[in-house]
């Protein structure tokens, strides 16, 4: 019915453009760059750690962005001779050196701010304030051009992370220009700077996890194993066992899982192999969403051969 179809349509998962998600991370680099210079100068002159350390991070939020616009571009090379997968792993690789650096400046942060508080200096809190709102209106607009990517794509995970520490950033600066604006209490200024570097480091802990867990290979999130074989054995007739599954991410988009099928040998002979392959291909996609995968097919008996020793681990 024509009413059901079109209520399917709206269940379909948007579809993620990845030169969309590279030109929304290029105009996001160049904001964050102008800024950034803004910043360095508004935090020398007025005194601000606050600011040199949103300055500082939004140093690491441009390399950051550099970076994931370059993996971008690379990632669309194609496949060759060395590299049968593409370049899409490089994808993760900047992602995993995004996280590390954002550990290298919360570091900076917690050093500078508790030698502030033991060695208070005077800050201008007003040019603190002007510089602060003005970075907060630059991080919210490259938070907004970000959130239109993919949000499982790293490398905009990534960016969105090391923007929105920004964006606490601007709003700890600016509310500590207030505090000293009003008070004159200098130590909020190094207080509200580690605050925002605790945010930034539970975020960039997750980063690393992921990426490194992609880079190890390690089994996809919602992939289990046991399940999947006992699955495959309980719908295909055919199937008697399932060993040597492996299934790892290319990128988080990209799940690859390669198995070893037996045949069950009390069935006819004249089995067709390809059904059964079509069969397992259909069961992984249908039930696990897995859209590569190398299957090998054997029968009970080949498993005990020597040559089969090839194959196997």
């Amino acid at each position: 019915m024509p009413h059901n179809h079109h209520h399917h349509a709206h269940k379909q998962p948007r579809k993620y453009d990845g030169e969309d998600n590279e030109r929304r991370v290029f105009w996001a680099m160049l904001l964050t760059g102008s800024f950034m210079l803004a910043e360095v100068t508004g935090g020398l002159l007025s005194g601000s750690l606050a600011l040199l350390a949103d300055a500082g991070h939004m140093l690491t939020d441009f390399a950051s962005l550099v970076l994931a616009w370059i993996a971008f571009r690379v990632s669309r090379r194609p496949a060759d001779l060395n590299r049968t997968y593409g370049y899409y792993r490089f994808e993760v690789l900047a992602a995993f050196v995004n996280g590390i650096t954002l550990f290298a400046i919360v570091a900076w942060i917690f050093y500078e701010a508790a030698h502030r508080l033991f060695a208070p200096v005077e800050i201008l809190g007003g040019m603190m304030m002007i510089v602060a709102v003005l970075g907060l209106a630059v991080n919210v607009v490259a938070l907004i051009l970000l959130q239109g990517g993919d949000p499982t794509n790293l490398n905009i995970r990534g960016a969105t992370v090391h923007i929105l520490g920004d964006l606490f950033g601007s709003i700890g600066a600016i509310g500590a220009a207030l505090i000293i604006l009003w008070t004159g209490w200098t130590p909020i200024d190094p207080i509200l700077s580690i605050a925002v570097g605790l945010l930034i480091l539970r975020s960039a802990w997750l980063i690393v996890t992921d990426s490194t867990h992609i880079l190890l290979q390690g089994t996809p999130q919602g992939i289990d194993v046991d399940k999947l074989t006992a699955g495959l054995r309980n719908a295909i007739l055919e199937v008697q066992d399932v060993h040597h599954v492996h299934a790892w991410l290319l990128t988080p988009q990209k799940l690859i899982m390669t198995l070893h099928v037996i045949i069950d040998p009390n069935l006819d002979q004249d089995v067709d192999q390809d059904l059964v392959l079509e069969k397992v291909r259909s069961f992984l996609e249908s039930q696990w969403q897995v859209g590569h995968a190398t299957i090998q097919i054997e029968r009970t008996k080949r498993t005990n051969c020597t040559e089969d020793h090839g194959v196997s681990h």
